[in-house]
């Protein structure tokens, strides 16, 4: 999941690739053929050569990436110019500078900084921080000072620099709770605030047990 996530915001989100469509590969269906109908139909297998060429010449690129079931196929300006915006309606294609691509308690979009410039941000997605911090500010002054670091230990969100905020937030909102009540402070020292890059797909030969799939010049395992 890590590397699906870094995948897309850190080489495809940051690239260029803002628009998007999101699908569920059904029960039935094999991912894996899937997969194969997705390089073909929108001819995915191609060298970074060739998209170099498309993108000097004012074409668009697409990608595929997939994680277990669930897919996104993106693709970059402009809206025209290639199969994918040729059969996808307008409603269907929605813009990462527009909505973010929600998955797994994750958001990843496309929001202007504090330099007034342009960045791809993950964090966690809306919905599941205000779950997170109900659930934490209901044990906040319950468990032990051991007990709510492990509950922080265990949060499972990769610290990119929008999570690791939300993450001070958290523990903020927690340490009053607690210091109102004449609590001992959770340490900061229970989050984890680096993140490791990871090697996110390996070799096309192992794709019989994929769990994460991107096509760029091949169709690689990720790991």
């Amino acid at each position: 999941m890590a590397g699906f996530v870094q995948q897309l915001a850190c080489c495809y989100v940051r690239h260029g690739y803002h628009h998007y469509v999101v699908g569920e590969i059904p029960p039935h269906k094999d991912p894996r053929a899937v997969d194969a109908r997705m390089v073909e139909r929108y001819e995915l297998g191609v060298s970074k050569f060739v998209r170099a060429r498309r993108k000097r010449a004012g074409l668009p690129n697409v990608q595929y990436i997939r994680f277990r079931r669930f897919f996104v196929l993106c693709a970059t300006s402009p809206r025209e110019g290639h199969r994918f915006y040729e059969e996808h309606a307008a409603s269907q294609i929605r813009s990462i500078h527009e909505q973010p691509i929600a998955f797994a308690g994750y958001s990843i979009g496309w929001h202007r900084g504090a330099d007034r410039r342009w960045h791809v941000s993950v964090r966690i997605h809306p919905e599941r921080y205000r779950s997170l911090k109900a659930y934490l500010l209901e044990l906040a002054c319950r468990r032990s000072v051991k007990q709510i670091a492990g509950e922080f230990t265990r949060l499972g969100f990769e610290p990119y620099a929008p999570v690791r905020r939300q993450f001070l937030s958290l523990l903020k909102a927690v340490n009053k709770e607690r210091k109102v009540a004449g609590m001992a402070q959770v340490p900061v020292e229970c989050l984890r605030l680096r993140r490791e890059v990871v090697r996110p797909f390996g070799l096309v030969s192992r794709i019989a047990c994929d769990d994460e799939v991107h096509c760029e010049s091949d169709v690689r395992r990720a790991v």
